[in-house]
């Protein structure tokens, strides 16, 4: 809604969400949030995708937000996602691709390409995007030591699976029940486009 500059700490001023975080949904064990219905998991995709968008190519400078994740997207009364925590954002000057900086985000969600290079681009958040639409989609977290070491890193793991054409085995049973095939289809593959240097 708006920013306070006075105080030493610049502070970001957002409505009340009183739906928590897409985090507190997922992995409802944790916070003892009903999981949402397969309906409300897209539309929230869509609200996030669509903010995305929205800061890569409608603002007078690109803003790539360089730490998209669960809970950094908060959902209002209506379930309508709102992206937050912008403190390690940055600018792409109209002129450029890319801004080389130090790599800044969370484990998991890292676009490897910006991880090993320290370009930073609009991809690098689409990346993230395609690591939430997975965690959607089955319900885990992007990385789990507790796991075997094929299945600790959820990205590559999803396309594994995707590829074998086995993707029931990993895809949440709430999901597979309410989502159509189609849907299933369209989702994954969308998740896997996100993600291309996840193979």
């Amino acid at each position: 809604m708006g920013c306070c500059l006075e105080t030493e700490v610049p502070v970001l001023v957002y409505e009340y969400v009183p739906n928590g975080t897409l985090y507190d949904h997922i992995h409802n064990k944790e916070s003892g949030r009903k999981r949402l219905a397969w309906d409300s998991l897209l539309r929230i995709a869509y609200d996030t995708a669509s903010a995305l968008a929205y800061l890569h190519t409608d603002t007078i400078m690109s803003t790539i937000h360089r730490d998209v994740k669960p809970t950094n997207i908060l959902l209002d009364e209506n379930l309508t996602a709102k992206i937050a925590d912008f403190g390690a954002s940055r600018l792409i000057p109209e002129d450029c691709d890319h801004v080389s900086t130090l790599v800044t985000g969370t484990l998991g969600y890292i676009d490897p390409e910006y991880f090993h290079t320290g370009q930073l681009r609009d991809k690098s958040d689409v990346y993230s995007f395609g690591v939430v639409l997975v965690e959607l989609l089955t319900g885990n977290k992007p990385f789990s030591m507790e796991k075997a070491e094929e299945e600790r890193k959820l990205a590559t793991y999803f396309i594994k699976l995707k590829k074998e054409n086995r993707l029931y085995e990993i895809v949440d049973h709430q999901v597979l029940v309410e989502a159509t095939d189609e849907q299933l289809k369209a989702a994954s593959g969308l998740a896997c486009r996100c993600g291309d240097a996840w193979t």
